[in-house]
C-alpha cells in the first residue's frame, strides 16, 4: 500500500487509532511549561534518526497555505509515498503531512502577529510543528510544541533549523486531562478526529480557560466528529481560507479550513 493509501485510511478512519495512543498516554500531573519535561533548545538529535528522516522526506514550501515556512514532508518524491507503510521503522509518522487546521492556524498567525505577539503559547498536538514556528516568526514569547510522538519532535527540530530559528521547547507526553498549564495562547489543529479524545480536549481546554483565561484558537476544515461535537456551538468562526489545489488532491475533497475560537459560556463548570 503507498503512503497514500495510509493518508485515506487516516483521514477515513484509522484516526480512532491514534485517538486510542491518546487517550492512553496519560501524563503525570502538569505544570507551568517552563517546569514540563522537553527537549532543550541545544538538545541534539541522534545522527541516524536525522539521516532517516533528512533521506526520507522533501524540504518543501509549495502546495500549503504558508510559503514563508520551509517543512520537511512527506511527499509523492518520497521513498515512503509508495512504500509499505509497514517499512516505515518508527511510529506512524503523521507529523509528515502539513494538515488542512494547522494550515489555517499557521496562516492567520503570520497575517495576525498581533495574536501572539509578546505572549506563551501552546502548540497542542504540533506534529510539524509549523503553528509553533509561525508563533515564533511573529513575535511570541515563549512557544512550548507538544507531541506525543517523539520521531515529531525531531522533525520540529530539522523545521526550526531549515526556518533558522532556534529549536523552541518540545514535550513529548500527553498533557490533556492533566493540570491546567498557565499559558496565554493555546493552538490545536485537526485534533478532533476520534469522538473520546474530542470529549477529552473539550473538558481540559475548559480548565485552561476558566482558571487561566487562557485563549483558545483551533483550526479545522470541516471534518464530521468537529463539526458533531458539542464544542462546536462554543466556536465563534474567526476566519476561512481557500485550500491550495494540492492540499485539496491530498485531502479527498477539503475545499477550506477554519479557524475557531473557543468561547464557552460563562455558566460552564468543570466537571
Amino acid at each position: 500500500m503507498a503512503f497514500r493509501g495510509w493518508k485515506r485510511l487516516l483521514l477515513l478512519g484509522r484516526q480512532n487509532t491514534l485517538g486510542k495512543v491518546w487517550r492512553s498516554r496519560r501524563g503525570g500531573p502538569s505544570v507551568c511549561w517552563k517546569r514540563c519535561c522537553h527537549w532543550s533548545a541545544g538538545k541534539s538529535l541522534d545522527p541516524e534518526v536525522r539521516a532517516f528522516l533528512e533521506e526520507n522526506t522533501e524540504v518543501t514550501n509549495s502546495g500549503h497555505l504558508t510559503p514563508e515556512i520551509r517543512l520537511r514532508l512527506l511527499t509523492p518524491r518520497c521513498r515512503f509515498w509508495r512504500e509499505k507503510p509497514d517499512l516505515w521503522p518508527y511510529g506512524d509518522p503523521f507529523w509528515a503531512i502539513y494538515w488542512p487546521g494547522g494550515q489555517a492556524l499557521s496562516r492567520y498567525i503570520l497575517d495576525n502577529p498581533r495574536v501572539v505577539k509578546g505572549r506563551s503559547v501552546l502548540d497542542l498536538g504540533s506534529g510539524c510543528g509549523a503553528t509553533a514556528i509561525a508563533a515564533v516568526m511573529s513575535g511570541a514569547s515563549q512557544v512550548l510544541a507538544n507531541d506525543i510522538d517523539p520521531i515529531a519532535g525531531m522533525a520540529m527540530i530539522l523545521n526550526c533549523e531549515l526556518n533558522h530559528l532556534n529549536p523552541f521547547p518540545i514535550t513529548i507526553k500527553n498533557i490533556i486531562n492533566s493540570e491546567a498549564g498557565n499559558w496565554d495562547l493555546i493552538v490545536l489543529g485537526d485534533m478532533f478526529y476520534d469522538e473520546q479524545l474530542a470529549d477529552g480536549l473539550h473538558h481540559w481546554l475548559q480548565k485552561c480557560i476558566r482558571i487561566h483565561q487562557t485563549e483558545v484558537l483551533i483550526g479545522d476544515p470541516g471534518r464530521h466528529q468537529f463539526l458533531s461535537h458539542s464544542i462546536h456551538s462554543q466556536l465563534h468562526k474567526v476566519i476561512e481560507y481557500s485550500l491550495p489545489e494540492y492540499t485539496r488532491q491530498e485531502n479527498y475533497g477539503l475545499t477550506s479550513s477554519i479557524v475557531w475560537s473557543y468561547q464557552p459560556s460563562n455558566s460552564l463548570e468543570d466537571s
